[in-house]
């Protein structure tokens, strides 16, 4: 499983763009249930965030779903926070 995810807006507006394959982790199973909730719980389309806020796109294998700080889900929240600190 391929998961990405791209931040933007913030009081800087600095990007960033992470991104996670599960394949061949001992934990891919843990990955794939929360990926699959935070999916779950995303928009079709970008919502409208705060101002110096946070906007995320999460893309799990394909499918793109948005979300935006503050009404990130506690699955969105640990999904962002270990793909961004994790990913490549």
């Amino acid at each position: 499983m391929r998961i990405q995810v791209r931040r933007t807006g913030g009081f800087a507006g600095i990007e960033r763009h992470k991104e996670v394959e599960t394949s061949g982790r001992p934990d891919a199973h843990e990955w794939q249930a929360l990926a699959e909730k935070a999916v779950a719980a995303g928009r079709g389309t970008p919502p409208i965030g705060v101002p110096d806020g946070f906007n995320y796109e999460i893309t799990v294998d394909g499918r793109t779903v948005y979300a935006s700080d503050p009404r990130l889900t506690e699955e969105q929240r640990k999904l962002i926070s270990k793909v961004l600190k994790e990913g490549a």
